[in-house]
């Protein structure tokens, strides 16, 4: 391991983190070290690119947790991105009964579970029940779909450091990948804990551990500071006017303020200004993590739909904003879902995961989404290319071939010429004579690039070879060459 503190590892004399032990078991099952370092570095580069921060390969993407296995698709120096995971024994359900038993019987980790917080004493409880929650280096087994036989390979290395990161972000992934998801164990700590509190005799009873300052737990969930106050206040009005509870925070007087009554709230007309709106983020961002559970909608489907999602609400957002300040929204600033059809809706679907598409790397969902539409996974992924150029314009440069009228399209042709770059016309296409390299005049008025498979037929047969958008259009074709076809 390189200087610095590790992620996830807690530092010097605190409890270990959710991560930490997470980052232990993996170094602990490593077999080469320098796999770890690879993986780690194909990490950190995802999460830059991400954050705008730099570029290059590598990158970890839809992780999906499951019962027994983290997975995600790790982006290394090739186009196609590999399947990577991670397998963790499930519970034996022994161990799970021990495990909410022992949680149930102390009201202050109970409590906190019921309001969605996992406290890190919950893993010493749990040791000392004899569950193992964390995991072990014997126990953790990662695989991957590249053909590196390492234990593990980079690419499970990069998978690993991520979910160092989301244990530490969203304990409850641990015990989902443990084999039981939030929303059953909190039941069964409401229900334990009722009957514990039964079979103690006395509602403040407490656990041994809790030091007997443990707040009663109701049957079902605790409820919040914030309603406790508000019934407080509601017994005592002296309490009930945040004025005169000078010790809070303007943060806590926000916070609390939503428990009181509506009328002492709009007793006078003062309020206070509205913050600033938030700056529009650089990129619509990815989604967060979704649970793959038997059953339940495809983890790969939802990160697809959210991701189209946070594009569409980004596009809406841009325009809003734009509109506000008197400016002319850009042309791809307005509803992306302008009467399209079907197979329209798909290409704009799959032209927000460039990462799933490409000559050589299509995807089991790309191939799916193809499917939907009554197409093949190859057709969408170069009509996907033509919408990224330019929307429904560059997959109108695709689709349709057209005789443009003399003037721009000819001044296009002739500023190529000047520079010595000899190109064969058939309709609104030109063709390079050597490279396999091609401009398409859209009816936009700009210039679409296009490249062909180096193992097709000789330059300038363009009717025989493969053609694929590639690159950003321009309105100037010298501008749109260098960019896609790099030939001058």
């Amino acid at each position: 391991m390189s200087g610095g503190q590790a992620p996830g590892r807690a530092p010097e004399g605190e409890t270990e983190s959710w991560g930490g032990a997470w980052l232990r078991a993996m170094e602990g099952t490593a077999r080469d070290p320098a796999r770890l370092e690879r993986g780690r570095a194909y990490a950190d580069q995802g999460r830059s690119a991400r954050a705008g921060a730099g570029s290059g390969g590598g990158g970890v993407s839809a992780v999906r947790v499951g019962p027994g296995r983290i997975t995600a698709y790790v982006h290394g120096s090739r186009p196609r991105p590999y399947r990577a995971v991670w397998r963790l024994p499930v519970l034996p359900e022994e161990e799970w009964d021990a495990f909410l038993a022992a949680v149930a019987a102390r009201p202050v980790e109970a409590a906190a579970l019921l309001d969605g917080e996992i406290p890190r004493s919950v893993a010493a409880t749990a040791r000392s029940a004899g569950v193992r929650l964390l995991p072990d280096a014997g126990e953790l087994i990662p695989g991957c779909s590249c053909p590196d036989q390492g234990h593990p390979c980079k690419h499970a290395a990069a998978l690993g450091y991520e979910t160092v990161r989301l244990l530490d972000a969203d304990p409850w992934a641990l015990l989902l990948v443990r084999g039981m998801d939030a929303e059953t164990v909190r039941e069964e700590v409401a229900r334990r804990s009722a009957v514990w509190r039964a079979d103690a005799g006395a509602p403040g009873a407490s656990a041994p551990g809790d030091e007997g300052d443990a707040p009663a737990l109701p049957a079902a969930r605790r409820s919040s500071p914030a309603q406790d106050l508000s019934r407080s206040s509601s017994r005592d009005p002296s309490r009930s006017s945040p004025a005169q509870a000078p010790s809070r925070s303007p943060a806590a007087q926000r916070q609390l303020s939503s428990t009181l009554p509506a009328r002492e709230v709009f007793a006078s007309a003062v309020r206070p200004p509205l913050p600033e709106p938030m700056p529009l983020p650089e990129d619509p961002g990815g989604p967060g993590t979704f649970p793959d559970l038997p059953g339940a909608p495809s983890a790969d489907a939802l990160t697809f739909l959210a991701t189209d999602a946070a594009t569409r609400a980004r596009h809406a957002l841009t325009a809003v904003l734009d509109e506000g300040d008197g400016k002319e929204g850009d042309e791809d600033c307005g509803d992306p879902l302008p009467e399209l059809s079907l197979w329209h809706d798909t290409i704009r679907l799959a032209a927000t995961h460039p990462q799933l598409t490409g000559r050589r790397s299509l995807s089991s969902l790309f191939a799916a989404l193809a499917r939907s539409a009554g197409r093949d996974a190859l057709e969408l992924a170069r009509a996907a290319a033509a919408w990224r150029q330019g929307g429904p314009a560059g997959l109108d440069v695709l689709e349709t071939v057209w005789d443009p009228p003399a003037g721009a399209f000819d001044r296009g042709r002739s500023a190529l010429a000047g520079l010595g770059i000899a190109m064969t016309i058939h309709r609104n296409h030109l063709t390079h004579t050597t490279r396999p390299v091609q401009l398409r005049y859209g009816r936009d008025g700009r210039w679409y690039p296009y490249r062909a498979a180096t193992d097709g037929p000789s330059p300038g047969a363009e009717s025989t070879r493969d053609w694929w958008p590639e690159g950003p259009s321009a309105p100037d074709p010298v501008q749109a060459l260098s960019r896609g076809g790099r030939a001058q």
